[in-house]
């Protein structure tokens, strides 16, 4: 389970790109909003909710129930791990962006676990969204297949941008698996409704008119790091997606709805991270999830909001800050958190929200 996989040379697909002032032209929306009702969505390939197999967990890769692989990373202490974390990357990352972090934890004692999510790094379909609930499933499988194999060990979530979306619906509903806490880096929870209209609009224009053309955020002024040179390097890897489909950002779109519809009924320890300059989730919908968040007395949930922190937080020049605070919550997850920048729902929405 513990060795390191290789990076590929597969190369990044590219395609046309689609407008990004779409939504702001009146003239081209009048002409496309008459030929809407003639155009369908797109139907994922969500797969198979089961197979005709049962889920194994190998050294570089989890064969799933209908017979996908993921691959696999882990990171292991020399000595028995106090702790095992399952990490779940961001959109169009993989399973070694957690590399800082899981070098990091293993200070602690700490395994760590990274699947390539179906459709990323270097899955097959790579680039295609397979839909949330089938990349649910896979979540479960690879939890249950981690429990078996380590029934004493106490076992948590981690989900970073798309992956704290995925965590979140993961950890509410019928089919809750079995972990001891669940951690939200910077939870991809931006909601349509929490979208301005025009991107809404251009989006579900997009997705009818040409699911399968791509676009990148080059030009974009989102900045998603204050780490420019861990952005360099990360902008040079071959497996990570920089031309993506319409129709996957809407399958995300999807899915950050349903993360943020989640918020309410989440359940179990859990820890939730924040960066103040996050430009890729903005304040809004973490404000709303804020909110939706069940009472503090019922469910044990803690909130930190770093003054300093970006969007990729775990990889942020302040990393080490965060790192110590999840191998703290890990370690006792009612004990104080080094960083002292825990708030209560409040504080975070007067600090945050106001």
């Amino acid at each position: 389970m513990w060795h390191q996989r290789r990076v590929s040379d597969k190369p990044n697909q590219h395609n046309k790109s689609w407008p990004q002032d779409a939504g702001r032209n009146g003239l081209l929306g009048l002409s496309l909003a008459m030929v809407l009702t003639a155009c369908s969505l797109p139907a994922y390939p969500e797969g198979p909710q089961r197979g005709t197999e049962h889920g194994r967990l190998g050294a570089e890769e989890m064969r799933l129930d209908d017979g996908f692989r993921l691959p696999v990373r882990g990171w292991a202490p020399e000595q028995e791990p106090r702790a095992i974390v399952l990490a779940l990357h961001g959109f169009n990352d993989y399973s070694l962006s957690f590399e800082p972090l899981a070098e990091s934890l293993l200070g602690s004692g700490i395994a760590t676990v990274a699947i390539d999510q179906r459709g990323f790094g270097e899955t097959e379909g790579r680039g295609r969204w397979h839909g949330a609930e089938r990349m649910r499933e896979d979540v479960r499988q690879v939890l249950r297949e981690i429990r078996r194999m380590n029934p004493e060990m106490p076992l948590y979530l981690l989900g970073k941008s798309m992956g704290g979306a995925m965590a979140m619906t993961v950890m509410t509903g019928d089919a809750v698996p079995d972990v001891d806490g669940t951690i939200l880096v910077a939870p991809g929870i931006w909601a349509r409704d929490t979208m301005p209209w025009y991107q809404r609009w251009a989006l579900a224009v997009g997705v009818r008119m040409a699911p399968s053309w791509t676009v990148s955020a080059e030009g974009l002024s989102v900045r998603p790091s204050d780490n420019t040179e861990m952005l360099r390097e990360w902008g040079r890897d071959p497996l990570v997606i920089i031309e993506t489909r319409i129709d996957a950002i809407y399958g995300l779109g999807n899915l950050m709805d349903q993360g943020l519809a989640a918020a309410p009924d989440i359940h179990g320890d859990t820890l939730i991270l924040y960066g103040e300059n996050d430009e890729v989730i903005p304040p809004r919908p973490t404000c709303r999830m804020l909110q939706a968040l069940p009472a503090q007395d019922s469910v044990n949930w803690r909130f930190v909001l770093y003054p300093e922190g970006w969007h990729m937080l775990t990889r942020d020049l302040q990393q080490e800050r965060v790192h110590a605070d999840i191998a703290a919550w890990i370690l006792d997850r009612d004990g104080s958190l080094p960083s002292g920048l825990e708030r209560d729902r409040d504080a975070a929405i007067a600090q945050l929200c106001d």
